[in-house]
């Protein structure tokens, strides 16, 4: 495991390469095995393989233009309880184990911010998802996740990267 976690990197460039569904299956499956606050798993993932949705996701802000390089692009959406208010954390877990899993299955992706960003024109980033993939507005849309294969592998992380500072013990 720790080999994956080191060799996974951000990926913004991809080959011109269909991702096979049993690959692609085995990252949704993953991305379900995330803890969730009280086990509510109040998540859902949207596939995008649609070439003029992958367009219009990859204007969704400035940082996310390349996500149309990717044949698939993944959006992690989630109900709100009105109770734990968790979802965003546990969307992120959930992104976690989707970056872990794509590395897994010789894939990459990276992590689009959505929730609570801006588009260049001041809107929210939110709703112009929601509006290209019809998403109900009681649905949080937390990030899109292209997915691929790299174009070029990015180095993986040395045993450098582990540093003691960043560890205290009981007293900070």
């Amino acid at each position: 495991m720790l080999d994956v976690i080191k060799t996974r990197r951000s990926y913004r460039d991809f080959l011109d390469k269909q991702v096979e569904e049993k690959k692609l299956n085995e990252i949704l499956k993953t991305a379900q095995f995330a803890p969730t606050a009280r086990n509510l798993k109040l998540w859902e993932f949207i596939v995008v393989k649609d070439k003029k949705k992958r367009d219009l996701l990859a204007a969704t802000k400035p940082h996310s233009q390349f996500a149309n390089k990717a044949p698939v692009i993944l959006i992690i959406v989630s109900k709100d309880d009105g109770q734990t208010n968790y979802w965003i954390e546990d969307g992120s877990i959930s992104a976690a184990f989707i970056y872990l899993e794509a590395e897994n299955q010789g894939l990459g992706t990276c992590f689009v911010q959505v929730y609570k960003s801006l588009r260049p024109d001041g809107s929210e980033c939110e709703k112009y998802v929601k509006k290209i993939l019809k998403i109900p507005e009681n649905i949080h849309v937390l990030c899109l996740m292209p997915i691929g294969y790299p174009n070029k592998r990015i180095p993986g992380l040395s045993a450098r990267a582990f540093d003691l500072k960043k560890v205290h013990n009981e007293n900070y």
